[in-house]
């Protein structure tokens, strides 16, 4: 239970922080509707696969103690975007979109190379999300996938949730609702943070 409410938090966080993926499925959302911005909400599914693999092979080969040390740094910077996103949340706007509106494949495969070069994911799955797979992975297979499962599905989740609200109209979800929401993920952020930081300072 505790590796699917960190997946959770984490992915919430990660959802609906404002980032080059946001801004496109915002964009995206505006232009084309729901369904424009569902297809670019759900790109991490596929962008990811690398990037948790190499992570995870790469965090595997490591001796026990880096590990927890890094999981320990990794919780740490994890607090520092918690903090940084809740001093943002009080000014916070929406990303704007562009004039241009290429084509539905062409946006997904923009989107994807988007993530891929995007070092946030490297950095998070070599620095939280690894770390803490691997401990969950130790406690039990099914502890790991819930950790991986809730953490997609909120952050995938989040993204369909303010393509709809943005597809619907930019009434339906206000400045001050945007605001909220960034707000309160920047506190589950911290929260798992510092679960991770104490989990890797914890004595085995």
């Amino acid at each position: 239970m505790t590796e699917l409410l960190l997946g959770l938090s984490l992915g919430l966080g990660a959802g609906v922080t404002p980032g080059a993926l946001l801004s496109l499925v915002i964009a995206a959302s505006l232009r084309g509707g729901f369904r424009s911005g569902v297809r670019l909400a759900c790109v991490p599914l596929l962008s990811d696969l690398p990037v948790v693999l190499l992570s995870l092979t790469a965090v595997g080969a490591m001796p026990g103690t880096f590990v927890r040390v890094l999981s320990a740094v990794g919780g740490l910077y994890v607090v520092y975007l918690g903090v940084s996103t809740i001093r943002e949340a009080r000014t916070a706007e929406p990303p704007r979109p562009g004039d241009a509106e290429p084509s539905s494949a062409r946006q997904v495969l923009s989107a994807v190379a988007v993530n891929l070069l995007n070092p946030h994911p490297w950095l998070f799955w070599i620095a939280v999300g690894a770390p803490a797979f691997d401990a969950a992975w130790e406690h039990s297979p099914a502890s790991a996938l819930a950790f991986v499962g809730g953490f997609y599905l909120v952050l995938c989740g989040s993204k369909v949730a303010l393509a709809w609200a943005v597809g619907a109209g930019r009434h339906r979800l206000s400045l001050r609702g945007y605001r909220l929401l960034l707000g309160g993920s920047g506190l589950l952020l911290t929260a798992a943070g510092a679960v991770l930081s104490f989990r890797g300072l914890a004595p085995q």
